[in-house]
């Protein structure tokens, strides 16, 4: 074994230049495709938060899937029924606070009441069309990051008003509307009320930010002309990723509706597997054009040795050894292009993420990146199975000449 790792570490050795072009190209490489992965994942998981920490993980709302069945299709089971004016039922989820407990003994989370409602804000003759939503602010830090999207104020700026309203930047810059403005508040049900602005908040999802308000359970039960009305109860879970299964479980459990973020942007979720597919494709194709640069120097190394060859099984090698005195030059260059390229991949990242972007789009002013271990193994797997193989295909056809033919052929 010691005399296969000397004869292929005097080869490398023995032509330097070339080497170091191998190394330089697997390097390189393997530095990009760490910064590619580092960028595009760091950028999902970026979006993904801000997409998590938009909404509720699951939202339970006093909806069902499927309409209730009718008197007559419950007394008979070959009727069908047509054009029939279902039964009128009382908006809301019916015990809402026994709902909530029962699911708070067993959901890994926390569950908060809200009351939703459309309606008009109107200001200095502007009007919009907003989404109200009722909230608890003692229960409402557990369930949304809205305390975090607050701008220069709090939640519980709530309680400072008669009818306290918090809109969302984008909303307030619709109306022309600043903290402290007094707003009309107009709903389908007739109701009318005058409301100030406490607080504005910014979520970074532009479709939240330009649509939507908050107020107290107490307003938004006034505005939809139904007491103690609890139309949503809102739900974050320790696992976002998990928010799918329970929220199924809930609608199994209540029979009532219960979307999770997974379901309310499936769209977008789907998006994600091209998105990944595109990554590693434009990875691979990296790791792919560095490895021909490994196997260009490996075939000229056996090339040029072709006498070394000779010798070698003229004094008794075996092709097994001689393939893999080839076989391993090669992942030499591929274990020193991979280390270096985990260095060059690191500096990249730093580098990137140093750089400063300014954008009225974005919330933050630098690239988000990833730094995985996983990126550095897959890369470096990579870097290692593209060296053996450029190094085998070459390796394999040298050990199989025989010496006589070697010699014959160079003198």
């Amino acid at each position: 074994m010691n005399l296969i790792v000397d004869i292929a570490l005097t080869h490398v050795r023995s032509r330097a230049r070339q080497t170091l072009v191998a190394v330089a190209g697997v390097a390189t490489g393997v530095g990009f495709s760490i910064m590619m992965a580092a960028l595009m994942v760091g950028s999902q998981e970026d979006f993904m938060r801000q997409l998590i920490d938009a909404l509720p993980h699951i939202a339970i709302s006093d909806e069902r899937r499927d309409p209730p069945r009718q008197p007559a299709e419950v007394a008979y089971d070959a009727v069908r029924i047509y054009g029939l004016t279902p039964e009128t039922r009382r908006k809301g989820i019916k015990n809402p606070l026994a709902t909530m407990a029962a699911l708070e003994g067993w959901v890994p989370g926390a569950v908060a009441p809200s009351t939703k409602t459309q309606a008009i804000l109107r200001y200095a003759s502007r009007d919009v069309a907003v989404s109200i939503t009722g909230i608890d602010p003692h229960r409402e830090p557990r369930v949304s990051a809205l305390p975090r999207h607050m701008r220069d104020t709090t939640i519980a700026a709530l309680y400072r008003a008669t009818n306290a309203i918090i809109l969302g930047d984008r909303l307030a810059e619709k109306l022309g509307a600043r903290v402290g403005a007094n707003l009309t508040v107009q709903t389908s049900e007739g109701v009318s009320l005058s409301a100030q602005v406490v607080g504005l908040f910014h979520s970074g999802v532009r479709s939240v930010d330009e649509s939507s308000a908050y107020v107290l359970l107490k307003t938004a039960q006034i505005l939809a002309k139904q007491t103690a009305l609890i139309n949503e109860l809102r739900v974050r879970v320790n696992e976002p990723m998990n928010a799918d299964a329970i929220a199924q479980r809930i609608e199994r459990q209540t029979g009532y509706k219960s979307v999770s973020w997974q379901e309310a942007h499936e769209d977008l979720l789907s998006s994600f597997v091209i998105r990944n597919v595109i990554m590693y494709t434009v990875v691979g194709a990296i790791l792919l054009v560095a490895s021909f640069g490994t196997y260009n120097i490996i075939s000229t190394i056996t090339h040029e040795k072709a006498r070394d060859i000779a010798i070698m099984k003229s004094l008794g090698l075996s092709e097994g050894t001689v393939r893999a005195i080839f076989v391993l030059e090669a992942l030499i260059i591929g274990l020193a292009g991979a280390l270096l390229g985990f260095v060059f991949g690191y500096l990249l990242c730093l580098a990137l993420g140093s750089i400063e972007i300014k954008s009225p789009f974005m919330d933050t002013n630098r690239l988000p990146l990833v730094y995985a271990p996983l990126h550095y193994l897959i890369a470096g797997g990579v870097a290692l199975l593209s060296s053996f193989v450029a190094g085998y295909s070459p390796a394999r056809k040298a050990a199989r000449v025989h010496p006589v033919e070697i010699i014959r052929g160079a003198t």
